[in-house]
């Protein structure tokens, strides 16, 4: 009898690894939330809302990022501080908690706070892609820049902004306003990186460019060669911060990445903008929708 029932709980354990790695899907606050299993790596996940990819995250892997921008923003993780020193981070977005899980593995001890509006996501996630219990990570479901609001001045060494709705950065969260805010959580050290998304002809990103130099004196941005050529549309990685950003180092990492990039800053940087406006609460839209071929080939 100990045999067959070790045989039955063998089999049981099997079914419930198989069930537990293949696709997954459940309504969230936002619309649908797929879990797609990555192929190649076994404890591999891609999230998906409403058919747009939002995170990638390796369970077992936490340091590996494989989403070009998330790589991106890793970089700027990695150079925020002496390599291991722990950071005061807030992410607005959550998603699969990638970004969380990178900076508590490659920076243990450091404080993490993360604002996900959607509640129902971040149970899924908790439940499905659980958080190592070791890092110290918060996480608060409510409006990003009511989140943002609620901490002190001077708290944070990087705010990471990675907020989309539809695949769309909500207008609110576009202002010179919102940065305002995000340069008052900020240490006077600190960074601020947001991940962005346009297409030709790049108004919202010109716009966004023009709005972060307004706010912070030190600038530079990340993006695709044919990104930044206005052939196709993309992300972009903005980083600003009130000192000197490590340019140098940033641009290299970016440039070795699998798929490389390009930064541009200072002058260069200035004259991309093309003379675009600073945005305000008061005229604030969301980032333009992808085109459907953008995710054709997930």
């Amino acid at each position: 009898m100990a045999r067959k029932g070790a045989s039955a709980k063998g089999r049981k354990d099997r079914t419930r690894g198989r069930e537990e790695h293949e696709p997954f899907a459940a309504p969230v606050d936002s619309g649908r939330a797929e879990l797609i299993p990555d192929r190649e790596r076994p404890d591999g996940w891609t999230l998906l809302l409403d058919g747009a990819p939002q995170s990638h995250v390796d369970l077992g892997d936490p340091a590996h990022l494989s989403f070009a921008y998330q790589r991106r923003l890793g970089h700027v993780i990695d150079l925020a501080a002496p390599p291991l020193q722990p950071l005061h981070v807030l992410h607005l977005g959550g998603g699969a908690f990638t970004l969380a899980r990178y900076a508590a593995a490659t920076r243990p001890r450091s404080t993490q706070q993360i604002v996900e509006i959607d509640a129902a996501l971040v149970r899924l996630v908790r439940e499905r892609l659980p958080l190592d219990p070791q890092a110290r990570v918060r996480v608060r479901s409510v409006d990003a820049r009511e989140g943002l609001a609620k901490l002190p001045e001077g708290w944070a060494d990087l705010v990471v902004a990675d907020v989309f709705s539809g695949a769309r950065t909500p207008a609110h969260l576009t202002s010179a306003e919102f940065l305002t805010d995000v340069r008052r959580v900020l240490k006077p050290s600190g960074q601020y990186a947001a991940n962005l998304a346009d297409g030709p002809p790049l108004a919202h990103l010109r716009g966004q460019i023009a709005t972060a130099a307004a706010v912070f004196p030190e600038l530079a941005l990340a993006a695709d060669p044919v990104v930044w050529r206005g052939r196709r549309f993309g992300n972009a990685v903005l980083l600003a911060s009130a000192l000197p950003l490590p340019v140098a180092e940033f641009t290299r990492r970016v440039a070795s990445d699998p798929h490389p990039g390009r930064v541009e800053h200072g002058r260069a940087l200035r004259d991309f903008t093309g003379g675009a406006a600073v945005v305000t609460d008061a005229g604030a839209k969301p980032s333009p929708a992808p085109p459907p071929s953008v995710f054709e080939d997930l």
